[in-house]
């Protein structure tokens, strides 16, 4: 029976099985740690697997690594830590495409329509959000609720706000990305827009 210190080295030189074991010994571990720091199972079979993908990409880095369970662990907490930051700047993103005058100064004409354009794409993104997921956003986003108020009024838990949160700015975001210009102004208004926490 190989120790983990001795499948951080074969994994380290480009052993899949040594990984895989590695994988394996942990996948459960971290999924259930970042499962309560979420409240979203998608989030946490994606953190777990970019944990992984990162760690076989960049496995030199196993060799130097005195304690793969805090490591990895401590990964998880900042993948999840970064996804909350992500979600919080995308709701003030989309609340400013969706509210925001198209007749500022400070855009130009062409991207004075861009921006309406964008609007009207994200209004029709939002429409076809599960019913769920449409209300928790809208009073996120329109009133300005907190999760916790959210989940009194809907009589949900928190987590399951923070759920609907997720899947809908993750289905958001993969409708927007269809378009090219929508995204430069998504940027654009990224950097005039201050960042706020949920």
């Amino acid at each position: 029976m190989q120790s983990e210190k001795e499948l951080l080295q074969l994994a380290a030189g480009g052993n899949e099985l040594a990984f895989t074991r590695l994988f394996h010994g942990y996948k459960y571990k971290l999924y259930g740690f970042v499962f309560r720091l979420t409240g979203s199972h998608s989030s946490a079979e994606d953190v777990v697997q970019d944990i992984f993908e990162k760690l076989w990409k960049d496995r030199e880095v196993l060799l130097q690594i005195e304690s793969f369970q805090s490591y990895v662990f401590r990964m998880a907490q900042n993948y999840a830590i970064n996804g909350f930051k992500r979600m919080a700047r995308e709701v003030v993103i989309l609340k400013q495409l969706a509210d925001a005058p198209v007749t500022s100064s400070t855009i130009t004409p062409q991207g004075s329509l861009a921006l309406k354009e964008t609007q009207e794409r994200l209004h029709n993104a939002i429409q076809q959000l599960p019913p769920q997921q449409k209300i928790v956003f809208l009073l996120s986003r329109e009133e300005g609720i907190k999760h916790e108020e959210i989940a009194r009024r809907l009589q949900i838990t928190t987590g399951t706000v923070k759920n609907h949160m997720i899947q809908a700015l993750r289905t958001l975001r993969k409708h927007m990305q269809q378009y090219p210009n929508s995204l430069d102004t998504i940027y654009l208004l990224m950097l005039l827009v201050p960042l706020f926490c949920l």
